[in-house]
């Protein structure tokens, strides 16, 4: 079972993270996502610590609502799964933009784990409810022509070029 990020790994993690970005490989094309960790440092760190232990790798995209969201990070593939751990909210300024990468959550504040999601559009209705991390820099052609049931064949940690 997962752990959720120590404090110490927070702090290296999310140093780490300036010069880090995620490739997430799918079947419709790569999706590079760069990372927000002085925003928020222990969702970053909790996505780059099961990104490296091959948590994502082969996990389904269970939700996509057009004009709104892509959503994975299930292992379950129902919504309603998770790595064991939740975090605490790290709400901050980010909007929600069109490639915007967030952490999915219950109703409450503080149940975020290993789901997130893409913005498929601006969603607005979500700023300051939902932990912002990332952004979509590259491949938010491929983020566009994912569906339910489209898996995600592997998610890398890699150095920013």
């Amino acid at each position: 079972m997962p752990q959720p990020p120590t404090a110490d790994e927070v702090k290296t993690l999310a140093a780490e993270a300036k010069n880090l970005r995620a490739r997430v490989q799918t079947n419709k094309g790569d999706v590079v996502l760069e990372f927000f960790p002085d925003d928020a440092p222990t969702h970053v760190a909790a996505f780059i610590k099961l990104a490296r232990a091959g948590f994502y790798d082969g996990l389904k995209f269970h939700r996509v609502e057009p004009n709104f969201v892509a959503q994975t990070g299930d292992p379950e593939g129902t919504g309603r799964g998770g790595p064991g751990y939740t975090l605490r909210e790290e709400f901050n300024t980010r909007k929600h933009l069109q490639g915007t990468l967030g952490m999915a959550r219950s109703s409450s504040p503080n149940s975020a784990g290993s789901q997130f999601y893409i913005c498929l559009d601006a969603a607005p209705h979500l700023d300051r409810q939902y932990t912002v991390f990332g952004q979509v820099t590259q491949g938010m052609d491929a983020v566009k022509k994912i569906a339910v049931g489209d898996q995600m064949k592997s998610v890398k940690i890699e150095p920013k070029t």
